[in-house]
């Protein structure tokens, strides 16, 4: 089936550029382009498209608000396009919390230099997220304000009013589907030493939900593996730093693992833990997909702390996190997997449940709160 796509920027060139890029795939048809916010929400209702291109910086609305109308009206999957800055990295995380499912660099230098790749990693992310969740997700926001008057063209201070604070309370997220199999018992208790939490695509919202739940005397060290560049994480943790009542900070080489506190791998590197309880930051390796690489941490846990491990793995594409939690569970160490209901990507936590390493299976609602059932 041919995926239909709306493609919405204010730039002329990168409007087309973009389309020429999806339209050279036979899987993928361009239905339709918009200038700006409320265009989009509009040719959004008209056209019906499976999956919407978005950029933030817009004349008359800008992209983040018109991902929480399309929400709400039409939910239809939302690839935002960003720019590779601090600024640019909380503007991509507002973009998440109002709903868009993943993100690109906005790179005109990438584009022109290195079409065939910039081609490929955008027509994969097209057709991945084509097949998210998000479509059939309902939100638990009130409705956003009607578009019938055009908000004013943003400031140049507007950027940070959406990236540089934080929202005082966590964003709305979408509410679970309805389960197609229950969820697994509520855990046992164990004196875990690490809890090890690897995710993807959907993951900055989802790991949001989760950590939101933990109270501040959490009494495990917790290591978050997020498939994210390195302009974005130091933003990332951030975020969660503020929202969170456990401490959250982007890890650095040396820092020493201690209950309450959750370190977010760096985007670019990779993470591993030592049996000292402290962390090591290694260079990403270019032999690698994923920088960081959940595989690479839990693999490190599991030569560190042997059955003392509870690993989560959260929404995401592709089967990052399977061959370390592997080593986990031949370890002793628990492994737990989002149910498919509630992942926006049902990929890293099917390559769990597919390859029997899963002791159970929650919903993202239920996670946080089983995380404290289970640690004592």
């Amino acid at each position: 089936m041919v995926v239909k796509v709306l493609v919405v920027d204010d730039s002329g060139f990168f409007r087309r550029r973009v389309s020429e890029i999806l339209s050279a795939d036979s899987n993928i048809q361009v239905v339709g382009t918009a200038t700006n916010g409320k265009e989009a929400i509009d040719q959004a209702l008209a056209l019906k498209p499976d999956v919407i291109t978005m950029d933030y910086e817009m004349p008359m609305m800008d992209g983040i608000t018109a991902v929480r109308h399309i929400m709400q009206r039409c939910p239809t999957p939302v690839l935002m396009f960003s720019s590779l800055t601090h600024e640019g990295a909380r503007v991509t995380l507002d973009a998440l919390d109002a709903g868009a499912v993943d993100f690109l660099p906005k790179n005109f230098e990438d584009i022109s230099r290195n079409p065939e790749k910039v081609k490929q990693l955008l027509c994969e992310k097209i057709l991945s997220i084509s097949r998210s969740n998000r479509r059939v997700s309902a939100y638990s926001a009130p409705a956003p304000a009607p578009v019938s008057t055009p908000a004013p063209p943003p400031a140049p201070s507007s950027v940070s009013s959406h990236g540089s604070s934080v929202p005082a309370r966590p964003a709305p997220i979408p509410a679970r589907a309805p389960a197609h199999a229950p969820s697994s018992p509520a855990p046992k208790r164990k004196a875990y030493k690490l809890v090890a939490i690897g995710t993807s695509t959907g993951g900055p919202v989802a790991l949001q939900r989760v950590l939101t739940q933990l109270p501040a005397n959490f009494p495990a060290p917790i290591v978050l593996i997020q498939h994210m560049p390195a302009a974005f994480t130091k933003a990332f943790a951030e975020r969660l730093d503020k929202l969170c009542r456990i401490s959250v900070k982007e890890a650095e080489d040396g820092d020493i693992l201690r209950p309450g506190l959750a370190l977010l791998a760096p985007g670019g590197k990779q993470m591993m833990i030592d049996g000292r309880g402290a962390v090591k930051i290694l260079p990403g390796d270019e032999r690698l997909n994923y920088k960081p690489c959940v595989d690479i941490t839990f693999g490190s846990a599991a030569k560190s702390y042997g059955d003392k491990v509870l690993a989560v793995v959260l929404t995401g594409m592709g089967a990052d996190g399977r061959e370390g939690a592997r080593l986990l569970k031949q370890g002793g160490s628990s492994i737990w997997a989002q149910d498919e209901a509630s992942c926006v990507i049902y990929g890293m936590p099917m390559a769990i449940v597919k390859a029997e390493l899963a002791d159970a299976v929650y919903g993202l609602d239920d996670i946080g709160k089983h995380l404290v059932e289970a640690c004592i």
